[in-house]
């Protein structure tokens, strides 16, 4: 059965940070996920989770300078030393938080800098990290990202992703599949999940609607469906991942969010 983790970087935005994980547990949410928890010491996010009773899901590896357009350094070449301290750092946190899942951002590829090149720093610096990772039980993810909203980024495409796993040939490195990019990439998304999810390469799923990211009951995804498909594969294959609500609620402001997840409490009721 597909459990549902609220996006705390963009669900609850009426809110402080550490408020918003009591915010997603009085909407029933059980899990969380996020971008990046590194303004917070760890302890304290801790804590809010014992709180609520929550489970940490999942959250990214710092990126490089995200506000100067970096968006990830693993397919990076001469970044690997910021590479790797940033992924020690996730560690801890994921150490302290309880987190099974790390997104460790590929990157976008450097002006002038060969696709192969920049495949080979990614192959490398992911067999490493998947290494390191692998000492205390964390799973990374790889994520394929939109060439929309994240213009030359180096990982788009599922295909291209379930072949680098491969490749790089680590059982704790697995696929991100986000039904919102991959719509927008590629399309044919009950086909995608059938192909996809009984291999056991699939580690975590998000959902948004397109094409405006908002809650996926509008445009071009019909959650009910989706996720009846994806349970269906999860009972036969055994998956046991998450589903991240990553989204930007409609309507903004108080309350905004909650007001936008009827489509959740439907799922959660059929799961009842």
């Amino acid at each position: 059965m597909p459990r549902l983790a609220a996006n705390l970087s963009m669900l609850y935005a009426e809110h402080d940070f550490l408020d918003r994980f009591g915010a997603a547990a009085r909407d029933g949410f059980q899990g969380v996920e996020y971008l990046f928890p590194y303004d917070h010491p760890a302890p304290q996010i801790a804590q809010r989770l014992a709180d609520h009773r929550l489970t940490q899901v999942l959250f990214n590896a710092p990126p490089g300078d995200w506000a100067a357009g970096e968006r990830g350094l693993a397919c990076q070449p001469g970044r690997e030393a910021q590479f790797q301290d940033g992924l020690a750092l996730a560690l801890h946190y994921a150490q302290v938080l309880r987190c099974e899942r790390i997104h460790v951002m590929a990157g976008v590829v450097p002006a002038g800098l060969a696709q192969q090149e920049a495949r080979a720093c990614y192959v490398r610096n992911l067999r490493w990290a998947a290494s390191q990772a692998a000492r205390q039980g964390v799973r990374l993810m790889i994520e394929p990202i939109n060439g929309r909203d994240m213009p030359g980024y180096f990982l788009q495409l599922q295909h291209e992703a379930h072949a680098l796993v491969q490749e790089i040939g680590a059982p704790n490195v697995q696929v991100q599949l986000d039904l919102y990019h991959c719509q927008i990439m590629e399309g044919d998304l009950t086909m995608k999940i059938r192909q996809y999810l009984p291999t056991g390469r699939v580690g975590h799923m998000q959902i948004a609607g397109v094409p405006e990211r908002h809650e996926p009951d509008h445009g071009e995804l019909n959650a009910d469906y989706l996720l009846g498909v994806i349970d269906e594969i999860s009972v036969a294959c055994g998956f046991d991942g998450w589903v991240g609500c990553e989204y930007r609620p409609r309507q903004s402001g108080a309350g905004g969010t909650t007001q936008g997840l009827a489509w959740a409490r439907r799922w959660r009721m059929r799961l009842s």
